[in-house]
């Protein structure tokens, strides 16, 4: 079965829009776990706008499945992560204010710098993802660079599922196949929701985890925290 990885990043935010501690994004994530979900996601960005690095290290002993900490590998992101020594670390190349994650990383452009820092990090035991779109000259690039795994930016699958799925899905169903026969383990994330789900984990082999924090959070304000990991792993059944 795919693992369901829960981004709480929405959490946090909602919670440094008052001050205070609530929401409390620790007892949220363990929440989440007794709930159901297979691992937590962190995205800390500079500015802290949501995720703070403090939270990051407030979360590491308390983690009881898996812990992924995604970000831009500047050098006070490569610190913390060496620190905190999750289970894995995904690279996303944001800018420090973009919104949300908007592309994947350039793996030709930032092949030699993606190389040296997951080498750091693999030296440390912490299990590797690049964010890459659905290219395969630049999954071969990920390849030589020596990551473990790559996470699939799948927005333009969402933003294009409802016009034609079947056309949406072929680009990451092809990255995925080529990805596989190199040994990249696979995983996915971005805007991926209950309604496209499923049809994206039934076409994409070798998918072995998704993220998914912002649809997943809105879906509870509405069902309840509980019922809506349960609902999505079901779609990942």
């Amino acid at each position: 079965m795919v693992k369901l990885s829960v981004n709480i990043n929405k959490i946090a935010t909602i919670r440094n829009a008052r001050g205070g501690n609530m929401p409390d994004v620790l007892t949220a994530a363990m929440n989440c776990e007794r709930f159901g979900a297979d691992g937590i996601t962190v995205h800390p960005r500079p500015d802290e706008r949501h995720i703070t690095y403090k939270d990051v290290l407030n979360l590491r002993p308390l983690i009881t499945t898996e812990f992924n900490i995604e970000g831009n590998p500047i050098s006070s992101f490569i610190d913390l992560v060496l620190s905190v020594k999750p289970h894995q670390v995904t690279l996303v190349p944001d800018a420090h204010d973009a919104i949300t994650s908007n592309a994947g990383w350039n793996t030709i452009k930032y092949k030699d710098f993606l190389k040296d820092v997951i080498s750091a990090f693999k030296e440390c035991g912490i299990r590797t993802s690049i964010f890459i779109d659905p290219d395969k000259i630049l999954i071969d690039h990920a390849f030589e660079i020596g990551t473990d795994r790559i996470e699939l930016y799948t927005e333009p699958y969402a933003k294009n599922y409802s016009k034609n799925r079947d056309d949406a899905i072929n680009l990451f169903a092809e990255a995925a196949d080529h990805a596989s026969k190199l040994g990249l383990g696979i995983n996915a994330g971005h805007d991926l929701n209950l309604e496209n789900l499923k049809y994206f984990k039934q076409n994409i082999n070798g998918l072995l985890e998704v993220s998914i924090g912002h649809a997943l959070i809105c879906d509870a304000l509405y069902l309840g925290l509980e019922n809506t990991i349960q609902m999505y792993k079901r779609e990942l059944k």
